[in-house]
């Protein structure tokens, strides 16, 4: 048996055109303990790549529609990293080499050698990614998915897990990204040393400095003993900055002299620690945008951005929100109400059709008031719609909440200066380039708000 992703037989793709040559290719590679999978054409062997993961694509060059170089290429951008080889009848030198420079593990020339195939096969999957490691699975163990697109994921975070380049996670508020942090801190060599979160939105800017450099005693009013920080506390193992691009800019110059200088001197004192700590930072932010609005430092960014994850919305991976509520529902009724045995069909068909703006934080509350209002063992497809609702009223994060003042007296003092953005910025007390800032960060034209261009009054 051939060792795949957890251990297991590694699953094959076989793709060709030529039904009696894939047959009989795949009772070869079965014959070997390969998990086979046939595909009679590129377009085929694209739907088996949504619904399954293999470790290891095996295509004939020569094919009608799309053939296996475009099959190829289409794979890469949909899971970079994916070992193809290609079998051709009409092998040559400059196919084997344009063929390999694009990516491609190995170009054989068919009929295939047995054991050069096999050789070949051995040595792909030598260096395929694998999502579970020594241990199994257990690294992952929170992560809840049958997404192709997760699975792509955690095969890139797996990878860079090993290594201790920094790590920027992007995506949308309550996707998960804490959770994959420490999933790769669960990977990583540093496993058996802390793993350190905070959330740098959450602190006003002197807090946030000593919670994460220190402090001596009495650096300031209220410092009545010394506080090692967050970078201390984590020596040896990860420090995970989540929402780093709410970072205010002074702390942003303070970090980067930290992480430049691997050492940290707490604030008041006279000494400087030496520090190995591995950095992984989260936003939900455009952070190229804040970089080019001033917002956020270049040469921070770049230290941080070394490798870029990037969760997509609950709504893009729509087949993981039953498999998400049937796992929340049991963690849930474990504690409170274990007559509580899961969700009906119907109400599961609600809960996958339905937008989710939160995301998997917005499906936990949901969850949760549901089996907290629920009064039979299947939770009714009416209060899902009842939680759902709930939802949709309930306030809003602080972040969400400044967002949406700050938009409306941009509005309110661009209606009063007939978009005279210098009497606007001078009203809102900034200077006109932060008003500007402003203005972009929240999509507002002071044109639109000009007498020409507001529409006429019905007379």
């Amino acid at each position: 048996m051939q060792p795949g992703k957890s251990g297991t037989t590694a699953h094959i793709l076989l793709v060709d055109d030529d039904t009696s040559l894939l047959k009989l290719l795949g009772m070869r590679l079965e014959s070997r303990g390969f998990r086979v999978t046939t595909a009679e054409s590129g377009r085929e062997a694209l739907t088996h790549i949504e619904e399954t993961s293999p470790d290891l694509v095996l295509s004939d060059l020569r094919m009608d529609e799309m053939d296996g170089l475009a099959l190829f290429h289409e794979l890469q951008r949909r899971m970079p990293g994916m070992p193809v080889i290609i079998l051709t009848a009409h092998g040559s030198i400059p196919d084997a080499v344009s063929a390999t420079r694009q990516g491609v593990f190995s170009f054989l020339t068919k009929p295939v050698d047995r054991d050069e195939l096999f050789e070949a096969i051995d040595e792909a999957l030598k260096q395929t990614p694998t999502t579970r490691g020594e241990g199994g699975e257990a690294w992952r163990s929170q992560i809840i998915t049958r997404s192709p697109q997760m699975e792509r994921i955690l095969e890139q975070a797996y990878m860079v897990a090993a290594s201790d380049v920094s790590v920027l996670l992007t995506g949308p508020s309550g996707s998960g990204k804490e959770l994959l942090a420490n999933a790769m801190h669960q990977a990583s060599p540093r496993a058996d040393k802390p793993f350190v979160a905070i959330n740098c939105g959450a602190l006003p800017e002197q807090l946030l400095e000593s919670e994460l450099f220190g402090h001596a005693r009495g650096a300031f009013t209220g410092a009545v003993s010394q506080h090692e920080g967050l970078f201390l506390a984590a020596d040896g193992g990860t420090l995970f900055l989540d929402e780093i691009g709410d970072m205010p800019l002074p702390l942003q110059v303070k970090l980067l002299r930290v992480l430049q200088e691997r050492q940290v001197r707490p604030l008041g004192s006279t000494k400087s620690f030496p520090i190995d700590v591995r950095i992984i930072s989260a936003t939900h932010r455009d952070l190229d945008r804040a970089m080019h609005e001033g917002d956020f430092r270049e040469d921070l960014y770049y230290r941080l951005n070394v490798v870029n994850l990037k969760l997509p919305p609950l709504r893009d991976r729509a087949e993981d929100i039953p498999l998400l509520a049937k796992h929340m529902v049991a963690q849930v009724s474990a504690r409170h109400k274990p007559f509580v045995k899961g969700f009906s069909p119907e109400a599961l068909n609600l809960l996958a059709s339905s937008g989710w703006p939160g995301n998997v934080r917005q499906l936990v509350n949901v969850v949760e008031q549901c089996v907290a209002l629920t009064s039979t063992p299947m939770i009714p497809e009416a209060l899902v719609s009842q939680a759902l609702a709930a939802e949709e009223n309930a306030l809003p994060s602080f972040s969400e909440a400044r967002a949406g003042f700050e938009r409306g007296y941009l509005i309110k003092v661009l209606k009063i200066t007939e978009g005279n953005v210098t009497q606007a910025a001078r009203i809102a007390g900034r200077n006109r380039t932060d008003f500007y800032k402003l203005l972009a960060r929240h999509d507002l034209d002071p044109g639109s708000f000009k007498p020409s261009a507001m529409p006429e009054q019905a007379g």
